[in-house]
Parts: C-alpha cells; sequence; structure tokens
C-alpha cells in the first residue's frame, strides 16, 4: 500500500482534486472531515478545547468554530495549544482509516491534508501530491466563499507555506487552472505512476 500527501493552498481546488483521485480507485482520509467530527457534538475534541478556550466548545453543540477562529485571531499563541490537543487525536483517526482501507485492498492511500508540510507530516508520506493554481486565480475562488475578507484570506495565507515552495518540494503537481478535465487527466496520470512505483 502505498501512502501520499496530497495538499495545495486554501482555494487551491484541493477537495475537488481528492473526490477525483477517489473516484479513480485511491483511499481518501480527508483530515478536514476528521476535524469536524472531533468538534462536532461528541466529538473528542469538544471537552478538551471548552478547557483551553472557555466559551468557544461545548457538549450539546460541539465547538463553536467562528468564537474559536476570532479568538485565535487575537492571541496567536493559542494555535499551539490547539495543535496540541487536535493533532493525536486525528493521528488515531488516521490510523483507524489506514487499518479499514488495508482490509479493504486499497494499493494507494491518499491523505488529504492541508497543512501537510508545516505540520511536518511530508516525511512520513512515500509520495507527495501539491494542487495548485496561479495566484490571482486562487485570491478570486477564496475571497468569492461566504465570509471571507481580504484580512482573514492574508491571515490564512501567513500560516501556510508558499505554494511556490510547495511545488518545489511535492512529486507530483496538479495544475488546477485549466478545468476539471484536465485536472482529471493529471489525476489519472499520477494514479498510473504511483501503482508503477508500488509494483
Amino acid at each position: 500500500m502505498i501512502v501520499v500527501g496530497l495538499t495545495g493552498s486554501i482555494g487551491m481546488g484541493k477537495s475537488t482534486t481528492a473526490a477525483m483521485f477517489a473516484k479513480a480507485g485511491a483511499a481518501v482520509f480527508d483530515a478536514d472531515k476528521a476535524v469536524a467530527e472531533l468538534y462536532g457534538p461528541g466529538g473528542a475534541a469538544v471537552e478538551p478545547i471548552a478547557k483551553a478556550f472557555p466559551g468557544c466548545a461545548d457538549p450539546e453543540s460541539g465547538v463553536d468554530r467562528a468564537k474559536l477562529s476570532a479568538l485565535l485571531q487575537s492571541t496567536p499563541e493559542g494555535f499551539e495549544v490547539l495543535e496540541h490537543i487536535v493533532h493525536p487525536l486525528v493521528a488515531q483517526s488516521r490510523a483507524n482509516f489506514f487499518e479499514k482501507a488495508d482490509a479493504e485492498g486499497h494499493e494507494v492511500v491518499i491523505l488529504d491534508v492541508p497543512l501537510l508540510f508545516e505540520t511536518g507530516q511530508a516525511d512520513q508520506v512515500d509520495a507527495v501530491i501539491v494542487v495548485s493554481a496561479p495566484p490571482q486565480l486562487q485570491r478570486e475562488r477564496v475571497l468569492a466563499r461566504d465570509g471571507m475578507t481580504e484580512a482573514k484570506f492574508n491571515a490564512i495565507l501567513d500560516r501556510q507555506t508558499p505554494d511556490s515552495t510547495k511545488r518545489d518540494k511535492a512529486d507530483f503537481v496538479i495544475d488546477t487552472s485549466q478545468g476539471l478535465d484536465h485536472a482529471r487527466g493529471q489525476v489519472e496520470q499520477v494514479m498510473t505512476a504511483l501503482l508503477e512505483r508500488d509494483q
């Protein structure tokens, strides 16, 4: 089983690309989805976040992401506290996922992790795929989202490894600027290359 990290900065089309890999036969672990489950009512992250960030979570409704985000913007050192809570829980979810993918006979496992480089996880995979697009297109896509502002977008970019650096470190780059069919073709080429590597 070959383990591949899939990453890309905000607005690059990573989620759409991950769905294409799933259609092409890869088992895809979505780190954001795992976090959403941990943050939801009854999620394992709710209680420790409620203790560390009072007023940002409760057992009934889970973690209030808007309150937590606002608090973290005013106290950036809180990111480290949050990571110490969330990362071990995500690692456990991932381990369970690997077990299931292996039992189902998947040859390629994709870890869809937005902060793959930032969290040091790029060293733990067999190959890295970076989803990319030109900066202007990225900005247009992100600013078209509900509730997104220039300030919020810039704050997110500041926490992410620059796209050019990610591209330099990648084994494969998927360019999402030329439409879905073009991206799908690239995904199929990468899957073929990965399966050849694994033989």
